[in-house]
């Protein structure tokens, strides 16, 4: 009998296992779907990305932050908008270009004394005019937390390359850190002599002033090399565009450098506003001046203000690199508007918006011009040799039919080389000078002055009009509309710490003169 029990004990253990099996998967079941509603088993976990409620920051995270450091400045910081998924990247202020939508150009600046490009050439980055387009995703920043900490304790706070911040150096023992989120609503467009990638326009020094003559200074006199000694900050200033119409720009003095950092060190022109904020003053500044009317319709010269990094408009300094800022100039903004100059403190830039692009001559009306000038066949009044512009791609090489003009007087002439003035220019051999240099008795009136030959103006972004070609800046002699050479003959530019001087806009040449231009005066065909 105990032989039979222990033969069949292990029967009926079997049967009751089977029997508890038959009940367990529906709890087994019941665990599995309470596992498949809260998420993914933990072991499936860690290869996903977390993605948190919107506006829920966790205690004693970086997220504490706005915006997180570990994030690549994503719009988390605005609560009203739900933070996207990482990797996403259907937001919907990307402002992603599509075929059949031309791009937001937000307007073009152009660098004054380069005549159409470099002298070496437009290349990346470094060029005369760059055009500012809307991004496909912003960029911007804006002002967000401010910070009172002792020195030491800078380095540590501005190590962040994450965040971008302001430093203001007010002692040896305190400073002022003001820190900067991302803003969905602007982009921004960074300028400066540095040729880092945050810096989106290069800029150096343009050669010009007094020392500049004739059309060599159109290739010449904008070099596109780096001065040995250049005033201009490596991040001199930032532009702030609105990426929604009507697409407002706004300049702001100093740049962010590789770590995203502005700093004023303890020497810079800072202080304290009524409103507890901080601001200040580059070391050489950033000069802006906006037309006194409208830039196309009625050009008038306003009056020249400095920027601050705040973006505020102050009256300009005793000298270019004073300590003491200028009085606050309440009723004029940092907006610009077509026509607006911006100064560098060794280049002038020109802003030029889309609304006022469309009143000056293409490339291709100007090359029209220039055929209909050699067309009319324009003689010189002693040689009798037909005279005739250049095309507009040769610009350092002087044409044998090429034009040339007594500046003072404006008669236009084939090039000879007698009638110079022995006595008013440098000695040389034969009493003869060199091309464009020294000064000429013209044999038409006999007033004596400067011989230069006719350049044409090849960037159609400094006209102020597509009228014909009459006229000449002295004593260069680069040729444009009567209402052009009006117009820049009026507006003194920045030169040095605290002179200004009206200049040439195609070559940086100071203008010469009662006028600064000359009306030409062409002898026809005699047949």
């Amino acid at each position: 009998m105990t032989l039979r029990f222990l033969l069949w004990l292990p029967v009926f253990l079997l049967l009751l296992l089977l029997l508890l099996l038959r009940v367990d998967p529906g709890c087994e079941a019941g665990i599995q779907e309470n596992r498949a509603g809260s998420g993914p088993p933990l072991a499936d976990r860690g290869s996903e990305p977390q993605v948190w409620p919107v506006g829920m920051v966790l205690k004693g995270s970086s997220e504490a932050l706005c915006p997180p450091p570990s994030l690549e400045l994503r719009p988390s910081c605005n609560k009203s908008q739900p933070s996207p998924p990482l990797g996403s990247g259907s937001q919907p202020h990307d402002g992603v270009i599509t075929e059949d939508k031309e791009p937001v150009k937000y307007g073009e600046l152009i660098v004054l004394g380069h005549n159409g490009s470099l002298s070496n050439g437009d290349k990346g980055r470094r060029r005369s005019r760059l055009a500012l387009y809307k991004r496909p995703k912003a960029n911007g920043v804006r002002p967000d937390v401010i910070h009172n900490v002792s020195t030491p304790l800078v380095s540590k706070a501005l190590s962040n390359k994450s965040q971008h911040s302001i430093s203001y150096t007010l002692s040896r023992s305190h400073s002022v850190i003001v820190e900067y989120t991302h803003d969905i609503n602007t982009d921004m467009f960074q300028i400066g002599r540095s040729t880092e990638s945050m810096i989106d326009f290069v800029v150096t020094d343009t050669a010009g002033g007094s020392s500049g003559h004739g059309g060599g200074a159109a290739g010449e006199g904008g070099g596109g090399g780096q001065s040995a000694q250049s005033t201009i900050s490596r991040y001199a200033c930032r532009i702030m565009c609105e990426r929604s119409a009507p697409y407002t720009a706004r300049i702001y003095a100093a740049g962010f450098d590789s770590s995203k950092n502005i700093f004023l060190g303890e020497r810079a022109a800072k202080w304290r506003t009524s409103d507890g904020l901080m601001d200040g003053l580059t070391t050489n500044g950033v000069l802006v001046m906006h037309p006194a009317g409208e830039f196309v319709s009625e050009p008038a010269p306003g009056v020249w203000r400095e920027i601050s990094v705040c973006g505020n408009v102050f009256a300009l300094r005793e000298t270019r690199s004073a300590q003491q800022r200028g009085k606050l100039v309440d009723n004029e903004s940092n907006t610009l508007q077509d026509g607006s100059l911006i100064d560098l403190c060794g280049a002038t830039l020109l802003w030029r918006t889309p609304a006022g692009l469309r009143h000056i001559p293409t490339l291709k009306q100007l090359e029209s011009l220039r055929q209909e000038l050699n067309a009319a066949r324009p003689q010189c009044p002693v040689g009798f040799n037909t005279l005739a512009f250049p095309s507009l791609a040769q610009r350092e090489i002087v044409d044998k039919k090429q034009p040339w003009v007594y500046v003072n007087c404006g008669h236009v002439h084939g090039y000879h080389n007698w009638g110079y003035r022995k006595e008013k220019g440098p000695s040389s051999p034969g009493g003869t000078a060199p091309a464009g240099t020294g000064d000429r008795e013209c044999p038409m009136c006999r007033r004596v002055g400067p011989y230069v030959p006719l350049w044409l103006g090849c960037e159609g972004g400094l006209y102020l009009d597509a009228g014909p070609p009459t006229h000449a800046f002295c004593p260069c002699g680069h040729v444009c509309s009567e209402k052009t050479v009006v117009g820049w003959s009026q507006i003194p530019l920045p030169h040095g710490t605290h002179a200004f001087h009206a200049a040439c806009p195609f070559c940086g040449t100071w203008l010469t003169g009662e006028q600064g231009h000359v009306k030409l005066i062409f002898q026809g065909p005699v047949d």
